[in-house]
């Protein structure tokens, strides 16, 4: 056969994955505070976008209502904001690209000056120089770091002990101890390691009680010293802290020369210590979960809305717009059409966005409604699969979505991925249960016991008689992610706890 080249045309249709679908799907997956980030960042770089709270001269030239996509709140039994035939297509591009991924895998206050600095958030000096607003003069909690140099200047007479016990501070990790060898300490100070170990005894004697301790067991030595607690009996408990941790109460007894009673007293006291002192610093700030979704009850069902302080609003100022291509400058034309069409699927990307998070949580309340009003112990089984072909999209959409988003229900908030759960069928052939159920149904089991501590054996019969049928190395498996010790481990804290 011989070879010839050959030009043909051939017609044909392919997914082209354009950054306009790369935003619309990246933005789906994005938390609330991820969301906030990356639109400060488009409006600092995009002159057509601005804040929906934004004054304006005339809201009706800047803007047209059809651009306020970003600012979507919609409740169950309402329609939500109607999609524009261009946001039509849009949704279809991307769920068409889903398709394709899915199966490829201070001072005082003086307001006198100015009668509108109140509500302009500013503050005025007799001089006129403006005060830093409220927030920036809220007292900052002191630092570990901080508190304990105050300590070395005043506790540590010496100044060279001093030098060397701010040293060691800077070694001590989040939890308060002591990261480097003292050996190395005296190398880079200059001195003896006898020297490093007097300012170690000093800086030990400090708040909080346990600081600069190098293991877990001096840690609890310096506190149990501190109560005057340290006999050789809690001295050997000390040396011994494997033994405490899986339990083994003839051994401790036998190693410690105590009965049982007073290994319970002893380990009780252990328990009361503060393993990690460095911690009563320096905590980071809990930041409390905001939700996206809140489900409230009516009459006939639950009302599902979007959390509106959770949706970004942001307009396109086509005024500006229209002033600068009426001009003759190409490339100033050129740049503004460019952040024009930005802009324009910015506001569709976070309109389908919003639109696209009500109706999975729509599904989701309308699948797991036992468990709104009955508790875990009625949550259904449910896979991406069950929401995606109730609600026509594919499984990667309904999964990006569920991601980083959390609903408060009237029994707490979860997010939304802890509605979706694998099945364990039921030993009498009727609906399959949750494995959230289940889960729970041990938890319930295993805190229920009394001086009866129930094994992974006992715990798989009740289950079997309340018609869960499950195995034993099931039961073992969902206890040890809750964190639940054996039965043997159990048994033997229960005696400790006598």
């Amino acid at each position: 056969m011989a070879l010839s080249q050959r030009l043909d045309i051939r017609q044909s249709q392919a997914l082209v994955m354009t950054p306009q679908l790369q935003q619309a799907i990246k933005l789906l997956q994005l938390s609330h505070v991820e969301l906030v980030t990356y639109i400060e960042g488009e409006l600092e770089q995009n002159p057509l976008l601005e804040r929906a709270d934004t004054p304006i001269d005339n809201p009706a030239e800047s803007s047209s209502p059809a651009e306020a996509g970003g600012d979507v709140a919609a409740t169950d039994g309402v329609d939500p904001v109607p999609t524009a035939p261009a946001e039509v297509a849009h949704e279809e591009a991307v769920e068409a690209w889903h398709e394709v991924a899915g199966a490829e895998g201070g001072g005082d206050l003086d307001y006198a000056g100015d009668p509108d600095a109140y509500s302009k958030g500013s503050t005025r000096n007799d001089g006129g120089g403006d005060l830093p607003s409220l927030d920036q003069t809220l007292a900052r909690a002191t630092t570990l770091r901080e508190h304990l140099l105050g300590q070395v200047s005043e506790e540590i007479k010496d100044a060279g002990d001093r030098v060397i016990g701010a040293h060691m501070v800077d070694q001590l990790d989040d939890a308060g101890y002591l990261t480097i060898d003292l050996a190395t300490v005296a190398d880079t100070m200059g001195c003896d390691v006898a020297r490093v170990e007097k300012v170690l005894k000093q800086l030990q004697r400090f708040e909080p009680v346990g600081i600069f301790a190098r293991d877990l067991a001096e840690c609890l030595a310096i506190q149990l010293r501190a109560r005057d607690r340290y006999d050789p009996a809690m001295q050997a408990l000390v040396e011994n802290l494997p033994l405490l941790a899986t339990r083994d109460v003839a051994a401790l007894m036998r190693v410690c020369r105590v009965d049982a009673a007073d290994l319970a007293e002893m380990a009780a006291e252990i328990r009361a210590l503060d393993p990690k002192p460095g911690l009563q610093f320096d905590g980071a700030i809990a930041q409390p979960v905001v939700p996206d979704v809140f489900i409230r009850p009516q009459s006939g069902g639950w009302l599902v809305e979007l959390n509106s302080e959770t949706l970004p609003r942001v307009l396109i100022n086509t005024r500006y717009y229209a002033e600068v291509t009426a001009t003759q400058n190409k490339a100033a034309k050129d740049y503004l059409a460019e952040r024009y069409q930005s802009a324009n699927w910015l506001v569709k990307a976070l309109h389908q966005r919003a639109t696209t998070i009500l109706k999975v949580s729509r599904e989701i309340v309308r699948q797991q409604d036992g468990f709104l009003h009955h508790g875990v112990q009625h949550l259904r089984p449910l896979v991406l699969r069950d929401i995606a072909q109730a609600i026509g999209m594919h499984e990667s959409t309904v999964s990006r979505v569920t991601t980083n988003k959390y609903m408060m229900t009237p029994r707490g908030i979860f997010e939304l991925k802890y509605f979706f759960t694998s099945s364990i069928a039921a030993s009498s052939g009727g609906e399959a249960l949750s494995a959230e159920s289940v889960r729970f149904r041990i938890r319930a089991l295993i805190d229920g016991e009394a001086n009866d501590v129930l094994s992974d054996d006992r715990i798989v019969d009740i289950l079997m008689k309340d018609g869960v049928d499950i195995a034993r190395r099931t039961v073992a498996k969902y206890r040890e992610a809750m964190n639940i010790p054996s039965s043997v481990q159990r048994r033997r804290e229960k005696v400790l706890q006598m």
